[in-house]
């Protein structure tokens, strides 16, 4: 993992005002140089373009960008809404993220800061000859940049904020989290499996809410610092509050400014996020599929298709079997695969439960996931699949559909 630093920083390089600021700055400073760097142009071309024919083609930017920024803000604004409300509202933070988006309206609002900064330094007389030149060659960059924005952005409306366009930027993260833990799956630490030691003591949280980011690194020095073994009880994604222990100690008494350094390194906040932790993607999808089963949407191809989405993530887990351990004072706990199975697919045994269907592509979804090796899925999912049968019976299936359910199910090899 990255230090908690350079984990703040991605998050903040994220946002769509990062970009839009940097484009804008950069719009700022080509007005300004382009008085700078006039005496370089040649004496024969700075009479050539009139401050007039500047300020016109300036002015048509400035108020179309500024139209153009509204009009694109509203549109992204109503695709983050359509997300929420035909998938999920955890969706919404990627499309948030949306590089094209924020590239495309980083544009238009750099343009028309360009535009604007030019018109008023034309307006206060600050360009010469060799000014208004450059100044006339920037803006036809800029008006090119922003037919490029355009076009792309065009491109983008057709899918951007759609369900499948949402269904597939889930299933993209999702796989880079899931690939991600599956060849680091201790995060560089030694293998827990059982309790920690009755004679280390806890360190409890002292804020209420999910673990976003652990910096392993600071963890591991002050390890290192107090001699003792760290016995990590919460990772990304664990809810986390005063009664909860982040880690035991082991091997050392800690002061409360070492307790302070070591809380430090955690960071909660009210949300999940995607990055660290890999069973949110896996929950994100199994809520677009409830939500495609619930009564007022019935869409059960949404949610048939979301378990074809599943398998194809949990696929890719394969966890290392000799992780690197990189901090020898840090112990902590496996992402347990019945654990990703049951946030995957559980809601679509429950909400799916009287679609024959639904259940048919659910049970082999489960006999393609315990076949995968290196078996770890095989016991938890012979377990779903035997719950997912139960459910069937009293969600009112017929006779046949059952008998149909319980010949896949007894496929289930529990190796």
């Amino acid at each position: 993992m990255v230090s908690k630093t350079g984990w703040i920083l991605k998050q903040h390089l994220r946002k769509v005002w990062v970009r839009v600021v940097g484009y804008a700055i950069v719009a700022v400073l080509i007005a300004i140089l382009a008085q700078w760097l006039s005496p370089w142009m040649p004496e024969t071309l700075q009479e050539v373009i009139s401050m007039e024919a500047v300020n016109q083609v300036l002015n048509i930017l400035a108020s179309s960008m500024l139209a153009v920024t509204t009009f694109s803000l509203s549109i992204s604004v109503s695709a983050f809404a359509a997300a929420a409300g035909n998938a999920t509202p955890r969706a919404t933070e990627l499309l948030q993220e949306d590089r094209t988006t924020q590239y495309v309206l980083a544009t238009f609002l750099g343009a028309f800061l360009f535009s604007l900064v030019g018109i008023l330094a034309l307006k206060a007389g600050f360009y010469d000859g060799g000014g208004r030149l450059l100044l006339f060659v920037a803006t036809v960059a800029v008006v090119s940049l922003v037919v490029i924005a355009l076009l792309r952005w065009m491109t983008h409306l057709m899918r951007f904020g759609r369900l499948s366009d949402t269904l597939d930027r889930v299933e993209k993260v999702s796989i880079k989290a899931l690939t991600a833990r599956a060849a680091n799956p201790y995060l560089g630490g030694h293998p827990l499996h059982t309790a920690p030691p009755p004679t280390a003591t806890p360190l409890y949280a002292v804020k209420v809410g999910y673990v976003q980011h652990i910096d392993l690194a600071a963890l591991s020095l002050s390890a290192e610092t107090l001699k003792a073994q760290f016995y990590l009880a919460a990772l990304p994604g664990c809810f986390v509050h005063q009664r909860v222990p982040l880690l035991w100690i082991e091997g050392a008494s800690v002061s409360d400014e070492d307790a302070e350094a070591v809380r430090a390194a955690f960071s909660c906040a009210n949300a999940r996020t995607f990055d660290q932790d890999p069973r949110f993607g896996l929950i994100v999808l199994a809520e677009i599929a409830s939500r495609a089963l619930s009564p007022a949407v019935n869409d059960p191809g949404t949610a048939i298709e979301v378990i074809g989405r599943l398998v194809r993530v949990l696929s890719h887990w394969q966890p290392a079997q000799t992780p690197d351990v990189v901090y020898p004072r840090l112990h902590l706990p496996p992402v347990r695969e019945g654990e990703m199975l049951e946030d995957a697919l559980r809601p679509l045994a429950r909400d799916g439960a009287g679609l024959i269907e639904v259940q048919i592509r659910l049970q082999k979804a489960l006999i393609t996931l315990a076949a995968q090796p290196p078996g770890g899925f095989a016991q938890p999912a012979l377990y779903l699949s035997t719950e997912s049968v139960q459910r069937a019976r009293t969600a009112g299936l017929l006779n046949p559909e059952i008998k149909q359910l319980e010949a896949l199910a007894a496929s289930i090899d529990p190796i």
